[in-house]
């Protein structure tokens, strides 16, 4: 997959229903290290209320060739710090992983809502880790700061960076 036409930008009314269903794919995808059930409906369900109007709630969305190709869900609540954004959910389509989109998308968000960010992954979740690791790595410079979090409501590995200086932002 070369020359994409990838496009992210703030999603729109009309993009919660793509959001949703890719949510659910996002949910099997981690189904064996995340422990869900499927509801009366056939469903694993997320609340997406608050990515619409919520305070300090974004979601966005990541186009190829004018196709759904993932989403991005941040939130102003941290785990590590006492204010700055999460990003709360992150999936890209299979097709187009390894392909450049994930990257886009990341930077993509990350240069529309600079300061102070914190993006986190399941425990057993290696190819997240990994994934962030170069991904923010790349962006940072390699000016961001990990932690290994097991305590309180959730755990796992927690980057945090701040690109409120960044050039351009």
């Amino acid at each position: 997959m070369t020359d994409l036409d990838i496009t992210v930008r703030f999603a729109l009314p009309a993009d919660r229903l793509p959001i949703q269903r890719m949510l659910e794919l996002y949910q099997h995808d981690l189904s064996d290290i995340w422990d869900q059930d499927l509801d009366c409906h056939g469903e694993y369900g997320y609340a997406l209320d608050a990515f619409w109007g919520g305070d300090g709630c974004h979601a966005f969305v990541a186009t190829v060739d004018g196709h759904y190709a993932g989403f991005a869900l941040v939130s102003p609540e941290v785990r590590i710090g006492t204010e700055g954004r999460w990003m709360e959910q992150f999936f890209v389509l299979r097709k187009y992983r390894r392909a450049g989109v994930g990257l886009h998308l990341a930077e993509t968000v990350f240069g529309l809502l600079p300061g102070r960010w914190e993006v986190g992954q399941m425990p057993a979740n290696l190819a997240a880790q990994s994934f962030w690791r170069q991904v923010i790595g790349q962006y940072t410079g390699g000016r961001f700061k990990e932690y290994d979090k097991r305590a309180a409501f959730w755990t796992g590995v927690v980057q945090v960076f701040d690109n409120s200086q960044r050039d351009g932002a």
